[in-house]
């Protein structure tokens, strides 16, 4: 497993030189965080004038609208500045992808490589869920395309559909990493 070879390469190099150099990951996920949060909190500012009567959670609602008419309903109740706050909300989103997966990636790294020695098999698993965060970055960029096709005027009814499983395979792949971070640090504290 990755984890192992993690640990043994880590062994193999020895002294705290070698060790500060392989967890640097730290300031990254700190510095990833931070980002993250700050960027949170100004979708939301964006989001506001988009929650409406037709979309309830705002752009989230547009993103599981998974049809084109109701995408569309979704855009009228929003009017043209809203459309604007739409479109600008899924541009930023794109710097929200890459923060998000990577401090969520470092998280799931960091925990992983805490419970490589004693369980080996969980930490693979953190792994794995580390590197599912750039794929549901992957899958959050396809969505954002294709909501931004709708928002451009486009009449295809595939770009709903697209949104909608993307953002869906998107939110269970960030749920699985927090969840395996959160659970997994509890674990560890305790073990300690």
């Amino acid at each position: 497993m990755c984890t192992h070879r993690l640990s043994a390469n880590l062994k193999s190099l020895g002294g705290s030189a070698a060790k500060s150099r392989f967890f640097c990951w730290r300031p990254a996920f700190f510095l990833s965080l931070s980002l993250t949060v700050a960027v949170f909190f100004g979708l939301q500012v964006l989001n506001r004038p988009l929650t409406t009567g037709a979309a309830p959670l705002g752009i989230v609602s547009f993103e599981f609208a998974g049809s084109l008419p109701r995408a569309q309903e979704m855009l009228a109740s929003w009017g043209e500045r809203g459309a604007l706050y739409a479109a600008l909300s899924l541009g930023v989103d794109y710097l929200f992808m890459a923060s998000y997966s990577t401090a969520i990636a470092l998280g799931c790294f960091g925990i992983a490589r805490r419970l490589s020695v004693r369980t080996p098999v969980v930490a693979g698993v953190g792994v794995i869920l580390a590197w599912a965060q750039f794929a549901a970055a992957a899958l959050d960029a396809l969505e954002n395309y294709a909501l931004i096709r709708i928002v451009l005027g486009s009449l295809q009814q595939a770009w709903a559909s697209v949104a909608c499983w993307c953002a869906a395979l998107k939110f269970l792949l960030i749920a699985m990493g927090l969840g395996f971070a959160v659970v997994a640090a509890i674990l560890a504290k305790k073990r300690r």
